[in-house]
């Protein structure tokens, strides 16, 4: 191992392991009659040691001989030193993370081809890579790069097919209106460039991109598209980043717009601006959506920005877009705070609601309840309001012969005179107030069609097999009869005996769906109750007269405290 001094104090380099400690001279004596120009592959690598192997045998095995291959560890955390020194071939060097063009300008710095390439640790190059690109820079030595196409895969290496640009003039106008190059592996450099230029450290992206425009500004350049390289694109690839890229390609074009010198040059960055606006612009869109919605984020503040300050046009399709249904559900969702005040303001979205920033909890900043027995404590339990107004409101059914499951205080304060017979079923035979003894889920003994009204209130989550007692409820209402039904939604879980025999908790669909299973027809009526205060009031164990009569009257089907019931069995024809 040794270390180096002064600027690079920070870099470790290693002796590869056939022992050689001197660096390659820039040529190599391939035989008797020739001399071949030493190429130097640098090959960047930050936490990509599983793709590393490939990168590096795809080197060696390339059909020109003179390689020095040279991996530059950016501080990675993963065995990328371990996999680097399996091969006697590759010189490794490590230093501190600082990014991809410090990385690749450390190997800049200790390599000594003539020719130079940068290949990422994820992608690989074809066999005739190498070859290819020295063949053109030997006939051509006036040339500052050579360029040549690639192809693409995704993450399974499935190939995607990326059509080659034909570039044969004018090559720094071509890359003002873009990138025609996209793949930096297909790109060999004269050594000689590297002299005057470097990568820019300052640029999360794109460094490439201003590298080449710095070196075709000033030095013909040449393009041919013969396929050298396989670019490895996933989820994580720089290029999927797209607000990062469009960013950083700006910036790069706003860098160079400084010294252009001619009018076609400067139509060139105007066509170049609008490409990648029009290029990023959707992609931005689609990463909005389809990236974001599938990881049930909210949507990107700076994305949004980013697209208002070089897509406005499609800033306002995209507004336009989140008004149509379904994706109204989306935005509520996944939308930052300012884009849904910014649509409310503009009368797109309407159902705003500003979230207060500070919120004061007050009271209700501890992890205890104020009580727990639903608030009989405190003046009366929160959902016995709903509960009874329910029943108040169902009085005319509550006639004949009624059951009521539990006691029969509801029986006799809202059927009144109306009830000919008063029934108490009850699953406890201790209970002396109980008139039928059994399991409501099973209970054959109860005769068929006996009875006029059947009222069971905050009950049915202690029944494990709740369907079956729906069918029996159903099973012994007289034609014509209803039953009266309510359940807990957001509940706290009964204390004491009841704990562990509190199975379930309901809402309003999942009741609907089970009542019409068993009440053919129309003859179900479900509605549900409460709000998110009232929800957060049970739960503490607040009383009922602590709560304002407005409060409880509010109901928003997001917070289902209390769902009701009313199902009719059909009356004989």
């Amino acid at each position: 191992m040794f270390h180096f001094s002064g600027a690079f104090e920070d870099i470790v380099g290693y002796k590869n392991s056939v022992g050689v400690t001197h660096r390659p001279t820039p040529y190599y004596q391939g035989g008797t009659n020739f001399t071949e120009p030493l190429v130097s592959v640098i090959i960047p690598c930050y936490n990509h040691a599983h793709f590393l192997p490939e990168a590096i045998e795809s080197v060696l095995n390339q059909t020109y001989p003179a390689i020095e291959i040279i991996v530059v560890d950016d501080g990675s955390k993963d065995n990328t030193r371990e996999i680097a020194q399996r091969y006697p071939e590759v010189t490794y060097i490590y230093k501190q993370n600082q990014g991809l063009s410090a990385a690749r300008n450390t190997g800049i710095d200790h390599s000594r081809g003539a020719y130079l390439v940068f290949l990422d640790a994820d992608d690989w190059l074809y066999l005739d890579a190498i070859e290819t690109n020295v063949n053109y820079l030997r006939q051509n030595p006036d040339l500052g790069f050579v360029s040549g196409g690639f192809d693409e895969v995704d993450a399974n290496k499935k190939r995607n097919i990326i059509g080659a640009y034909p570039v044969t003039q004018d090559h720094f106008l071509w890359l003002l209106s873009g990138n025609y190059i996209c793949m930096h592996a297909a790109v060999m450099f004269q050594r000689w460039v590297f002299n005057k230029w470097r990568y820019d450290t300052t640029l999360r992206a794109c460094e490439d991109y201003d590298l080449y425009l710095s070196i075709a500004r000033n030095h013909p350049v040449m393009h041919h598209q013969h396929k050298l390289a396989v670019y490895r694109r996933y989820d994580t690839s720089m290029s999927f980043n797209i607000p990062v890229m469009l960013r950083n390609t700006l910036k790069v074009l706003e860098k160079h717009s400084k010294d252009l010198r001619t009018e076609t040059e400067k139509e060139a960055l105007k066509k170049g601006i609008l490409n990648y606006q029009k290029n990023y612009g959707p992609q931005i869109i689609s990463g909005l959506f389809n990236q974001r919605v599938k990881t049930a984020q909210r949507l990107e503040k700076n994305d949004i920005r980013l697209l208002l300050k070089y897509s406005p046009r499609l800033m306002v399709d995209f507004i336009k877009h989140l008004a149509k249904e379904p994706v109204k559900t989306l935005i509520k969702k996944y939308s930052p705070q300012f884009l849904l005040r910014s649509l409310h303001k503009a009368g797109i979205y309407k159902d705003f609601y500003e979230a207060p920033r500070h919120i004061n909890k007050g009271d209700f900043d501890r992890t205890m309840p104020f009580s727990i027995r639903y608030g009989f404590d405190r003046g009366g339990a929160v959902d016995r309001y709903y509960i009874e107004n329910f029943l108040q409101q169902q009085a005319d059914c509550i006639k004949g012969n009624v059951l009521e499951i539990g006691d029969n205080e509801y029986t006799l304060r809202y059927g009144g005179k109306k009830v000919s017979k008063s029934d108490i079923f009850h699953v406890n035979a201790d209970n002396p107030k109980a008139t039928v003894i059994g399991d409501l889920s099973n209970a054959p003994h109860v005769p068929d069609n006996s009875y006029d009204c059947v009222i069971l209130t905050q009950t049915l989550q202690f029944i494990y097999d709740f369907k079956g007692a729906l069918q029996t409820c159903y099973r012994i209402l007289k034609p014509g009869g209803t039953l009266l039904l309510t359940v807990p939604g957001i509940s706290q879980i009964e204390y004491g005996d009841l704990e562990e025999s509190w199975f379930w908790s309901f809402t309003r669909p999942s009741m609907q769906k089970a009542m019409t299973e068993i009440f053919p027809g129309t003859n179900v009526e479900v509605q549900n109750f409460g709000n998110v205060f009232v929800a957060t009031a049970l739960l503490y164990g607040m009383g009922l007269p602590e709560i304002k009569k407005e409060q409880m009257d509010f109901t928003d089907p997001h917070y289902q405290v209390i769902i009701t019931v009313k199902g009719t069995k059909p009356a004989i024809a």
